[in-house]
């Protein structure tokens, strides 16, 4: 009774977390200390044991070695071998003595010693205050706090800042793992602009792609010239970051001319500060203007600012009174005059006060104009000062009236562009041959009423010197029930494009073609058999003339030796073929790569191999 009354009536005090812990984990103090004197007598002994072999390698050393006053270089390089040898025996005994431990396992080693460390470096729980790893600042533990990089937990900035880091890290890596398909991306995105690369990029070209890859940290350009202004502009334009933020880059006070392809980001505000930094502009392009309003136009004529030539993409919403009004007041100094993209304003009525008010234009182009029609076609003629003229109506308008206009101004004509006007004839070619005398540049297109004979007449003899420009896109019959077309070729065909080469062959610098699918192998063999030269010939556009094949393109190759762009979609016969060195062959994804070879190509034995000799 008395030990029971003893030991029930003992005093316990309160208990710490790590006993409890270690208790829960059957483990006890007496085993952690004899663990610890196991280990510290094994290393012990392990050291004995290695300060024995050091000594034997040593004196296995100093028997080998020579008496240092007769030793020489040879034997010192063998002494140092040795030595080294000594040494890596030392370090394998030791790893694999470690990994034997490993294999066996030790139950009765690391794993107090394992508990322990779980506890000293446990996580506090969510609700409990912690210091940050990174600042030390104190903060609430949650569920969602991250972990540091030493192990710590991290507050919510830090949080934040290591997320972001992370995502920078990885896009990094992603873009050089995928360097080489961004760098075929970059070279097919350069050949769809006629640009090929051979070798390293200029630094001038580096330079400017630095500034447009960085515009946001760029305060003001400085002196650079205009022209690398504009190349700035373009590429800008591209990625669309011409915004309010960039666009006080391009303005100057003294500044004359600004072109702009992309305004998608500008609002009306922005147009109007254009004029207020450059009073002085004389040459504005805008292309994408949607928030070009009527409040623009007024500031304009508010300010009187001096234009002179005037290009405005899609600036839909200035009314037609608004347009009125600026003809009437300002129309007399406009030399140049292009609009596109207008499906709201701009009607006929609009048109009559253009011309009226702008007798003095040498360039009009109104594209894609979807309210003018015969009426505008009808009021050309009163512009007798106009050498560049380019259109392209929605509503139809008939042949008669075309004549009628090329036939009163063609004799001043430099640049003559038709497109979509679908009721045009053989009779608007014959007008054309007949008036025109003095073009550079001939665009007619997406016709299927003109004949190929229509077209050989155009040609023949015609007084006009050679062409600079040719494009006859389109030309071509479309009949669905009758896909091969008429026996009579409509549109552009073999004979007409003989025509057109032996005109205008000598000068012509570009040649579109593409679609006039009535232009056969003879045609094409005929004008580009290696032999004729074409020296001034420099882009083509042959996109789905279905003769085409690879023995028409190397023939291309040879006769138009400053030949930099070659676009030839659909053409599925070319094959293999091999591109000159500096020229961009587009729609052909199984041409080979530009070769640099000396001494050229011998374009003899590749017709030769496909039986053209």
């Amino acid at each position: 009774m008395s030990g029971r009354r003893t030991s029930n009536n003992r005093i316990r005090g309160p208990q710490s977390a790590l006993t409890d812990f270690l208790a829960a984990n059957n483990i006890s103090a007496a085993q952690i200390s004899a663990d610890y004197e196991r280990r510290r007598r094994e290393a012990q002994e392990q050291a004995e044991q290695e300060a024995d072999t050091n000594g034997t390698i040593a004196e296995e050393v100093e028997e080998q070695q020579p008496d240092e006053r007769e030793e020489t270089a040879l034997q010192k390089k063998k002494r140092k071998r040795a030595e080294e040898k000594a040494r890596e025996k030392i370090k394998e005994s030791k790893n694999s003595k470690k990994q034997k431990k490993k294999k066996k396992g030790d139950p009765d080693g690391n794993d107090s010693d394992v508990a322990f460390d779980m506890y000293s470096k446990s996580k506090p729980l969510p609700g409990q205050l912690e210091n940050c790893e990174k600042c030390e600042k104190r903060f609430t533990v949650t569920p969602y706090s991250k972990t540091g990089p030493e192990g710590g937990l991290l507050c919510a900035k830090c949080s934040k800042e290591q997320e972001t880091q992370k995502k920078k890290d990885t896009k990094v890596t992603a873009k050089k793992q995928a360097g080489p398909r961004e760098k075929r991306r970059q070279t097919e995105s350069s050949k769809l602009d006629g640009i090929v690369l051979d070798g390293a990029v200029s630094l001038q070209d580096l330079c400017i792609r630095t500034i447009a890859n960085n515009i946001h940290d760029v305060e003001e350009f400085g002196d650079l010239p205009q022209k690398f202004i504009e190349r700035l502009g373009h590429i800008l334009s591209k990625k669309r970051v011409i915004t309010s933020r960039t666009l006080p880059l391009f303005l100057q006070p003294d500044l004359e001319t600004l072109d702009m392809t992309d305004c998608g980001n500008l609002e009306v505000a922005d147009y109007i500060r254009i004029f207020s930094f450059s009073p002085r502009l004389q040459d504005l392009s805008l292309k994408q203007a949607g928030q070009f309003k009527d409040e623009v136009l007024d500031y304009v004529m508010e300010r009187d600012v001096p234009l002179r030539h005037l290009k405005l993409y899609a600036a839909n919403l200035v009314s037609d009174q608004k347009w009125i009004e600026f003809f009437t007041k300002c129309g007399h100094r406009l030399e140049s005059l292009q609009l596109s993209d207008l499906d709201y304003s701009m009607n006929d009525d609009t048109f009559m006060h253009l011309i009226r008010g702008c007798p003095n234009l040498k360039r009009l182009k109104m594209i894609k104009c979807w309210r003018l029609g015969d009426p505008a076609l009808g009021a050309i003629h009163e512009l007798k000062s106009i050498e560049h003229l380019s259109l392209k109506f929605k509503l139809p308008t008939s042949a008669e009236n075309l004549v009628d206009m090329i036939a009163s101004i063609g004799s001043n004509l430099r640049t003559l562009s038709l497109e979509d006007f679908h009721d045009a004839d053989d009779s608007v070619l014959k007008a054309i041959h007949t008036h025109c005398a003095q073009l550079q540049k001939l665009r007619f297109t997406d016709n299927d009423l003109c004949t190929d004979a229509g077209y050989t007449d155009l040609f023949a003899d015609w007084s006009n010197p050679p062409l600079s420009f040719v494009d006859f896109s389109g030309s071509r019959s479309i009949d669905y029930n009758n896909p091969d077309g008429t026996e009579e070729a409509v549109g552009l065909g073999t004979t007409g494009f003989e025509a057109l080469m032996a005109h205008s062959g000598s000068s012509l610098e570009t040649l579109m073609i593409p679609s006039c699918r009535h232009i056969e192998r003879e045609g094409l063999e005929n004008v580009f058999d290696g032999k004729k030269e074409y020296p001034n010939l420099k882009t083509a556009d042959i996109s789905f003339v279905r003769r085409t094949d690879t023995p028409i393109v190397a023939g291309i190759f040879k006769s138009c030796p400053q030949m930099t762009k070659l676009t030839a979609f659909g053409c599925f016969s070319v094959s293999d073929v091999m591109v000159p060195k500096g020229v961009a062959l587009i729609g052909v994804p199984n041409a080979q790569d530009s070769i640099i070879q000396e001494g050229g190509y011998d374009f003899d034995m590749i017709n030769a191999g496909f039986g053209l000799m």
